[in-house]
């Protein structure tokens, strides 16, 4: 049976490496020469793997950020380029930034690469349930390239395991604005002051969220509940056993050395200031 630690390690210590490309100025620079703002920047690059989506496919398939916000990106970005062009240039940065920020000079990228192939092309396997996740697995591998080979597998894997939660989500009766009310109170994420100016819920259906939240007995204040604490870890457990057939194509030595070698290229992400949220 696949080891569910092993498998978190190895997602998460990876995930800066993808998580980077909405931060890094390489990003923001090419959407804009396509006549993007921030905004449409992000919910097109996302979502460009669908085609020209919709912005109720958004704001199903992303799930926590308030329609509105998703509205005012789409489908106006779509009238300003194509699908396939920002697909280029969210790939396109990608590799500038890693290249930046010399990721690709780390020790292991062939091998690591490899290996998260590997746990990507599983979950391929497994597409249902996972729009998102299925829209990306579509696209073709960058080819004779470790680096963006390694970030498109991560992509994969990420949007997989996000696909899970969401559905995860749905089970528990958390909606998107409790989920992130949720996740700020745990405390072990992102600020709460990045979550609200990100995901653009008005501050009055923000406080009302919290309110139903104490109602549940999930919330004391702005902190979880013993009973909020279970629904969190609940969560994150499922999420785990959920992402599992992606990385049961891996021995658990191939795991564990995946999981080693995830942590370079995370730490290189972060250290190189690939993962500024602030910026």
């Amino acid at each position: 049976m696949t080891d569910v630690q092993l498998a978190r390690q190895s997602w998460r210590r990876l995930e800066p490496l993808h998580g980077m490309i909405y931060f890094v100025p390489e990003a923001a620079e090419r959407y804009a020469a396509l006549g993007l703002d921030k905004h449409a920047g992000y919910f097109a690059s996302r979502a460009a793997a669908f085609g020209a989506a919709s912005p109720e496919l958004v704001i199903a398939t992303f799930y926590n950020f308030c329609p509105a916000l998703v509205r005012k990106a789409l489908p106006a970005a779509w009238e300003s380029t194509t699908p396939e062009k920002v697909l280029r240039a969210r790939y396109d940065a990608a590799d500038a930034a890693l290249r930046r920020g010399g990721i690709h000079e780390l020790p292991g990228l062939a091998e690591t690469a490899a290996l998260a192939r590997r746990a990507a092309e599983r979950a391929c396997e497994h597409p249902q349930g996972r729009p998102l996740f299925a829209a990306h697995a579509a696209l073709p591998w960058p080819s004779d390239d470790p680096l963006l080979e390694l970030w498109h597998a991560q992509t994969l894997l990420r949007e997989f395991r996000g696909d899970g939660h969401v559905a995860t989500l749905l089970a528990e009766g958390v909606g998107p604005l409790e989920a992130l009310v949720l996740h700020g109170a745990a405390g072990s994420g992102l600020p709460v002051i990045f979550l609200k100016i990100s995901r653009a819920w008005p501050e009055e259906e923000w406080l009302a969220t919290e309110e139903r939240l104490r109602e549940r007995g999930l919330l004391a204040g702005d902190e979880l509940t013993a009973e909020g604490r279970a629904l969190r870890q609940r969560i994150e457990d499922r999420t785990d056993e959920l992402a599992l057939p992606a990385y049961a194509a891996l021995s658990d030595d191939e795991l564990a050395r995946l999981a080693e070698l995830a942590r370079t290229f995370g730490r290189g992400v972060v250290n190189a200031g690939l993962l500024n949220v602030g910026g």
